[in-house]
């Protein structure tokens, strides 16, 4: 692994995980000390994590761990919303085969098999954390828009704006398994629009799945930190106290 991917992603679990509180200067030398990287793998990540909107530069030099609104993480939802209609629209006007819809359909049947039962464990809500991600993966795959791919990227590098961003933090909620067995029911109705050419309402469809991502994250606050783990969940103002 390149020392600068090295120093990505170890800066952003620590982020993510609280390890730098949300108040402390990020400085080049401290971070070089505590990642165990040379200062120039530290100096390019710091610049890729500013551009993914988690940490911002202070004019004194150094950076600060950006705090985001509640309001800041639905706009980031929306935006991937947005963008994952467009997608959808896209793979729909592309009008797949059948061999060409094989792995949307195999993600489709994983899901129906994680939700079978009527509890979910924490392996479960493990595989359906991959099993969403590839879902989503193959439908950028279906739109084959480059353009599309890379504009949600860099909207889903947003702290918990990814598809599967609230899916662990929800593992022994009361209302986990019912919202998610209404995410599965939408994976269902989309396949249903790409695989009939009904491009409007797969991007309608798609629209409506990434809202449904306001509402975990609404789950999550009302249970608060003491009761799940969400990576970044220090990063939203007064999320304690909701």
């Amino acid at each position: 692994m390149q020392q600068s991917t090295k120093a990505l992603l170890r800066l952003r679990q620590m982020i993510l995980d609280g390890e730098l509180p949300v108040d402390e200067r990020l400085s080049e030398p401290k971070l070089v000390e505590r990642v165990a990287v040379s200062r120039t793998p530290i100096r390019v990540a710091l610049v890729r994590l500013e551009h993914e909107g988690l940490i911002e530069a202070l004019p004194s030099g150094g950076y600060k761990i950006r705090v985001f609104d509640k309001q800041d993480v639905f706009d980031a939802i929306e935006l991937r919303g947005t963008l994952e209609g467009l997608v959808a629209r896209r793979a729909a006007e592309n009008r797949p085969t059948r061999a060409a819809l094989a792995g949307l359909a195999r993600t489709v049947a994983e899901l129906d098999d994680i939700l079978s039962g009527s509890t979910l464990s924490e392996d479960d809500f493990s595989r359906y954390m991959n099993a969403n991600a590839a879902f989503h993966d193959t439908l950028q795959e279906l739109a084959a828009s480059a353009v599309l791919r890379e504009s949600l990227a860099r909207s889903a590098a947003m702290p918990f704006a990814s598809p599967s961003a609230f899916v662990m933090a929800q593992a022994g909620l009361p209302e986990s398994h019912e919202i998610l067995k209404i995410a599965q029911y939408q994976h269902h109705r989309l396949f249903e629009a790409i695989e009939a050419g009904e491009s409007s309402r797969a991007e309608d469809l798609a629209r409506e799945h990434a809202r449904l991502a306001k509402r975990n994250l609404e789950i999550v606050l009302e249970h608060g930190p003491d009761r799940v783990h969400l990576p970044g969940l220090q990063l939203i103002k007064n999320a304690g106290a909701l």
